[in-house]
């Protein structure tokens, strides 16, 4: 993803944030499995292990699973995504960052959720992602991803009435399998639904969970 990028996409959720915090941020309350796979998610990584909301927008997944017990921290590319976590989530621990160039040491996290946080990376940069996220993985680490099914590419240039500029790409379920086995990463398991009725974007979404070999 080049610079231009991604400062469309920083400057993009830096215009929407307080709009995508007042929509998005108690949207777990009505998205049950998604509930349930963060809950796997906790449970499997191990010895209290640190879990990373990987583009975590106003922090609502980093404060679901501090609410079951994990120990987390967020991180996002938009300045003002990370300026409302920490104002929503008093107490957390919340950095800007991008995926492509984490600022984090070799093996210090234990988990990953990262919901909808490569859809705005190109197709031909997926694995160099993935292979960033397994660096920052300990051994035997998990991700949790969850993605739009399709094969489009969708641009846009209003949201909620606020100028933007961002793609939003969208990914067959083998296709980010075979992303994600290319960077090293074994599959446990891939979960598909339809969408929740006047709850968000009325796309099918997958779920995979994947670990870093041990």
């Amino acid at each position: 993803m080049d610079e231009q990028h991604s400062q469309n996409i920083q400057l993009s959720y830096d215009r929407v944030a307080e709009e995508y915090a007042r929509r998005t941020f108690d949207e777990l309350l009505y998205k049950p499995l998604d509930r349930q796979l963060l809950d796997r998610l906790v449970t499997s990584v191990e010895e209290n292990g640190l879990i990373c909301d990987l583009g975590c927008g106003p922090g609502q997944i980093a404060r679901y699973l501090h609410e079951r017990g994990a120990r987390v921290m967020g991180v996002d590319l938009s300045a003002q995504m990370i300026e409302l976590a920490r104002r929503l989530n008093p107490g957390l621990e919340f950095k800007q960052g991008n995926m492509l160039a984490l600022d984090v040491e070799d093996e210090a996290w234990a988990g990953i959720a990262a919901f909808y946080s490569l859809i705005h990376i190109p197709r031909e940069e997926v694995v160099n992602a993935l292979h960033e996220l397994k660096r920052v993985l300990r051994p035997g680490g998990w991700l949790l991803l969850a993605f739009h099914i399709g094969t489009e590419v969708v641009h846009i240039e209003e949201w909620w009435e606020l100028p933007v500029s961002a793609d939003f790409v969208y990914f067959q379920a083998p296709e980010m399998q075979a992303y994600l086995q290319a960077a090293g990463f074994l599959i446990k398991d891939l979960i598909e639904r339809p969408p929740y009725p006047d709850v968000e974007h009325q796309s099918h979404r997958a779920y995979i969970l994947a670990r870093k070999p041990a």
